[in-house]
């Protein structure tokens, strides 16, 4: 896992719980930035920034349009807009048209991230109930980056899992107290 400069995290049904625990493990100085898309209802202020903020003990936020990414923070996507990476290592926020009925979509996410960061990327895909995120996880390994997918019979929901893995062969397919490690060894793996 050594080079990846940032890594990108896609969920759904049962996402909460999923982000809460993989988040929770990473070390006081993780640097590397997670941006995160969560199906969210659209008509409504979202709290998940907040959330995770108090659970896993790391700067989390919402992303803001134009805003240059940090070391070391979480990012999450507003709801009714999708979240994407610009080549100038810049978040961008837009109201497209919903991908798999989502907006923020996974798939917007991570193609854009792919693009960005190319082989410096990891992607992440969780629990979820529809088929966003699997292109884009293939996306991310055809670009050259590293690719986990949890493992469907630790998911909440296993059917953006299932998705993933009928498209391509990611890296690891691990339960989310592996993602968990994975991530909070993810720096020091570069030393």
């Amino acid at each position: 896992m050594n080079g990846i400069r940032a890594v990108v995290i896609g969920a759904s049904a049962g996402g909460v719980a999923a982000l809460l625990q993989v988040l929770g493990g990473l070390p006081a100085g993780f640097a590397t930035p997670v941006l995160c898309v969560l199906h969210l209802p659209d008509d409504r202020h979202s709290q998940l920034a907040e959330v995770l903020q108090r659970r896993v003990q790391r700067p989390v936020s919402e992303a803001h349009d134009k805003q240059a990414i940090a070391p070391g923070q979480v990012y999450v996507a507003t709801p009714g807009y999708h979240l994407s990476v610009e080549r100038d290592f810049s978040l961008s926020l837009s109201q497209e048209d919903p991908v798999h009925f989502s907006r923020p979509a996974i798939d917007f996410l991570f193609v854009s991230a792919a693009d960005a960061y190319g082989e410096g990327l990891l992607g992440i895909l969780l629990t979820g109930a529809n088929e966003d995120g699997a292109a884009g996880l293939a996306y991310i390994k055809n670009s050259g980056g590293r690719t986990v997918v949890q493992d469907p019979r630790d998911a909440q929901v296993a059917l953006m899992p299932e998705a993933a893995l009928a498209l391509h062969q990611p890296d690891h397919i691990l339960s989310l107290s592996g993602i968990e490690q994975l991530l909070a060894n993810l720096e020091s793996s570069a030393c």
